[in-house]
């Protein structure tokens, strides 16, 4: 797991075995992360509230 990241939250291993850009995968899972905390707070989110969705912990150093 790096950084305090959630390790495979959307689960990859049901994906067509042509799919190889995990990387890219895993960027539209965070960005699916993003978006579902924006849809569901009724004001701008705080950047604590922005880690909290992504997965981060508050002590993570990249």
């Amino acid at each position: 797991m790096g950084c305090g990241r959630k390790d495979d939250a959307v689960g990859h291993d049901d994906l067509d075995s042509r799919v190889h850009d995990r990387v890219a995968l895993d960027e539209i899972a965070l960005y699916a992360e993003v978006l579902s905390a924006v849809a569901t707070s009724e004001r701008p989110l705080t950047l604590a509230e922005l880690d909290n969705a992504l997965g981060l912990s508050a002590s993570a150093v990249c």
